[in-house]
């Protein structure tokens, strides 16, 4: 048995182990070439990180560069042409059916200018723009005779209200059978329409037929039962087997690429609808490193600061008092000025048209709904007459006042329609207080360029709420100084030239009782 353990012992240390030996070196040379190949892959792919990164990193800041306007010496003063930048759902609407409607006769307005896909500068005689085109359509214009103002909105509501409004225009839909028939029909109907269709504006072209193809979906699902039957009290915001979480929403690509930090990108002229050529590639340089956000960021900030106007969806009412002020006063000093001598209009109108660009004409511009011929009849509610010289800021705010009522109450009675569609799922701001504050963080991360923006928005809202007030204390302290002028320097000589005249009068009445005394006498 010694003899067998020996033999063994002997043959295991002849074959086996040099076999093994081998074998555990040859994994061990693997191992070392992979761990090499591995380092030497992770060099290459840092170098290749790096390069892309640096190449972005100039595509971004020669754009910046050249996006740098000069600074307007004065940009309180309205320009000949009034650009309203919309960031959609900051109720920048309601401004232009309730004031610039007002404001400015139809013929002034520059055709197909609002919540249309591009700008026509055929038509003469055009003052006023109002657009969810970004920033870039001022290439088309003369940016000298242009003046911008736009109104900015706290980004969790506004990315709130973006998710609300998808859904219930999507949800408009639902009245079709099927997505197939929604989508035919929508086809029928657009050629026959003169109205402003939602499909055609931006960003609503891009998410509304999104978030009607998930609607359908989920409610077929339902209909196949994949889903349980919707029953009970649940999170309007996370009904999944009815409409698209918000959760979901807000992480999908399509919201990173259209909706998080979108005012940042559409004040710096950078949404997937710009005019720029240069713009996808720093768009997409931006959100793949989100270092270099800070250069979109200064753009949007200096530009902001350059406006006429600044308002905040939040603090409403001001915001509306400050634009019926600082620029309803000067349209309608503007139009006074106009209607005072026509030539000088004509003039000016010619040369007005004349200063833009010529642009590609864009015949694709069917549409499909009557909602801007409804809300231009809203509009002319609380109608004033701006050609007189009587209307005053007061009357403007009344108007305005009667106007956002009725607008108001049109737009709750389509949404509630709407809404009743995707029922139990109910958006209000009592819902909103449920969603978790992770979610409402994460919104806050998701739109970091935002929250600065708007943070600026709110410094700019202050320094015009306090020239607004120097510049009112000043009209009053002129018109004091006016009226202690026409008190004393003016009616002084008027009373003294009264005087004298009835000094010379006496004077002849009495020249004339002495002639006839003596006449009598003689």
């Amino acid at each position: 048995m010694a003899e067998l353990k020996e033999w063994d012992y002997n043959l295991r240390t002849v074959f086996v182990d040099p076999i093994k030996r081998e074998y555990m070196a040859s994994i061990q040379n693997l191992a070392l070439l992979v761990m090499l190949l591995a380092l030497v892959t992770t060099a290459v792919g840092d170098i290749s990180t790096e390069e892309d990164f640096v190449g972005c990193q100039n595509t971004v800041r020669k754009w910046a560069a050249s996006s740098d306007d000069k600074v307007k010496e004065d940009k309180h003063t309205l320009q000949d042409l009034l650009f309203f930048l919309h960031v959609p759902r900051t109720g920048g609407r309601t401004y232009f059916h309730c004031f610039l409607r007002k404001l400015y006769a139809s013929a002034h307005e520059c055709p197909r200018s609002y919540d249309k896909l591009r700008f026509d500068p055929s038509k003469p005689d055009c003052r006023l723009m109002v657009t969810h085109d970004d920033y870039s359509m001022m290439s088309k214009l003369p940016k000298e005779r242009t003046s911008v103002v736009t109104i900015l909105r706290n980004p969790i509501d506004r990315v709130f209200s973006t998710y609300e409004f998808s859904v219930e225009v999507a949800a408009r839909f639902l009245v079709h059978p099927n997505l197939t028939s929604a989508t035919q029909m929508t086809g029928r109907i657009r050629p026959k329409n003169n109205g402003v269709s939602t499909l055609d504006i931006w960003p609503w072209k891009y998410l509304v037929p999104w978030m009607r193809e998930d609607l359908f979906r989920r409610r077929d699902a339902r209909k196949q039962r994949f889903y349980k039957d919707v029953k009970g009290s649940y999170d309007s915001y996370n009904m999944e087997e009815t409409v698209m979480p918000l959760h979901d929403f807000i992480n999908h690509p399509v919201a990173h690429d259209i909706i998080h930090n979108g005012a940042t990108f559409q004040v710096a002229g950078l949404t997937n609808n710009s005019c720029l050529s240069e713009s996808h590639e720093v768009r997409h340089c931006v959100r793949k490193y989100q270092t270099l956000g800070t250069y979109v960021l200064d753009i949007a900030k200096k530009r902001l600061s350059d406006m006429l106007y600044v308002g905040l969806t939040e603090d409403h009412k001001e915001s509306a008092t400050m634009f019926a002020n600082v620029v309803g006063t000067q349209i309608l000093s503007q139009f006074e000025a106009l209607n005072s001598n026509s030539d000088k209009t004509a003039n000016s109108k010619t040369e007005l048209s004349s200063s833009f660009p010529d642009s590609e004409h864009d015949t694709n511009h069917l549409q499909n709904s009557t909602d801007d011929q409804k809300e231009s009849e809203t509009s002319s509610l609380g109608a004033v007459d701006t050609t007189n010289g009587t209307m005053t800021v007061g009357k403007l705010m009344d108007a305005y006042e009667v106007c956002i009522s009725s607008l108001r109450k049109a737009q709750g009675r389509r949404r509630i329609a709407s809404l009743k569609r995707i029922s139990p799922a109910n958006f209000s701001k009592d819902a909103r207080r449920q969603v978790p504050d992770v979610i409402l963080q994460e919104i806050n991360s998701l739109n970091r360029l935002d929250v600065e923006l708007y943070k600026h928005a709110k410094e700019i809202f202050s320094q015009e709420r306090k020239h607004l007030a120097e510049k009112l204390v000043e009209a009053v302290e002129q018109k004091n100084a006016l009226g202690s002028l026409y008190g004393t320097s003016t009616w002084r000589p008027f009373l003294l030239a009264i005087a004298v005249l009835l000094l010379l009068l006496l004077t002849f009445f009495i020249v004339k009782a002495r002639k006839q005394t003596s006449k009598l006498k003689v």
